[in-house]
């Protein structure tokens, strides 16, 4: 049987690991959270004191953590990697910038060991739901490894590259198209309110024609109520589309639109509203247009 070991258990580790245990895989995890590590026990799997410690002897170790700098030091700060057994696999599962994730997967080759991009999309529902959508880059050989496991956890899974980093660059992709479809509903959203358009009836409208977005219809009612529920939060998207601009330096692709939006959701997060959710960057365009 696969053993597994699982760093991170925030809002979507937690579910996508308790969805490996339902599945019948052996989980050890490690997080900060105490709760999350009683959750998982609870769960039927196994806590560990440290990634170092839930490492040891493991198959096959899932890193969901926050960025790669805390996947860096999980990986070489702690002992973590030389614990995995000879061979194993690293699964790198957080949102990082392309070319770091080639970097930590040369330092993961030479101590013989190999590593799979694996981002996710999906959000926390998909999480819960095993419904994520993974882009996974790395051998075919591999992939079809690791695949029973990104089937426990998602219902689209895709092999988008031989090379890691790829699977990062098509996580950077998606995560401009969502950061700029947010964005451009907000901008929307202030131009009809500086004549007084009733904002629920432009959404019906705008819903049902050409204009219409996934992003629209999912963001769009949240951005007429002052404080939503928090899916996901304006800070994540300086992050993400901070990673799309990193991305763009490094290849040298000019990314004007993506460069626009980071800075009205920048814009936010430093008016105080980084833990609101994403769709309150529309507070930037109502403060940009004199708007109340």
């Amino acid at each position: 049987m696969t053993r597994v070991a699982f760093v991170g258990l925030g809002a979507m580790g937690l579910p996508m690991a308790s969805n490996l245990l339902r599945k019948g895989y052996m989980v050890t995890g490690f997080d900060l959270n105490a709760s999350a590590l009683d959750t998982l026990e609870g769960a039927g799997g196994k806590r560990a004191a440290s990634a170092s410690e839930a490492a040891t002897e493991a198959d096959t170790l899932i890193l969901m953590v926050v960025n790669a700098a805390q996947a860096e030091a999980v990986l070489f700060e702690g002992g973590t990697l030389e614990r995995l057994r000879e061979g194993g696999v690293v699964v790198l599962m957080a949102t990082c910038p392309p070319a770091a994730v080639e970097a930590i997967e040369e330092r993961v080759r030479q101590a013989g060991r190999r590593l799979i991009d694996a981002p996710v999309s999906g959000g926390v529902a998909g999480a819960k739901a095993a419904t994520l959508t993974i882009m996974a880059a790395g051998p075919r050989d591999m992939f079809e490894t690791v695949k029973p496991l990104f089937d426990a956890m998602g219902d689209k899974v895709f092999h988008v590259g031989d090379r890691p980093g790829q699977g990062a660059m098509v996580k950077t992709v998606n995560q401009l198209l969502c950061g700029v479809h947010i964005a451009v509903v907000a901008e929307a959203f202030a131009l009809a309110s500086k004549v007084g358009v009733d904002l629920n009836i432009l959404l019906q409208i705008m819903s049902g024609s050409a204009a219409s977005s996934w992003m629209l219809k999912d963001r769009g009612p949240r951005m007429l109520q002052s404080h939503p529920e928090v899916t996901s939060a304006v800070d994540i998207f300086v992050k993400d589309l901070g990673i799309v601009l990193d991305a763009g330096r490094h290849t040298k692709a000019a990314l004007p639109l993506a460069a626009a939006a980071h800075q009205m959701f920048l814009a936010a997060s430093g008016r105080g509203d980084g833990k609101e959710d994403d769709s309150q960057v529309i507070r930037s365009y109502y403060a940009l247009n004199g708007i109340r």
